[in-house]
């Protein structure tokens, strides 16, 4: 195995990873929860 190939290999896998955690976090189950998490700063104690 070429390690010219290895690193291609490795790119489209973490390419992939990155993709799959964006649409995690545009995904509308965890809006809500996200949006809870955006207003915590703002919160009294």
């Amino acid at each position: 195995m070429d390690i010219n190939l290895l690193r291609s290999i490795v790119t489209v896998v973490m390419f992939i990873f990155f993709i799959g955690i964006v649409i995690w976090a545009w995904s509308s189950r965890n809006r809500a929860r996200f949006d809870e998490a955006a207003r915590l700063p703002f919160e009294q104690d």
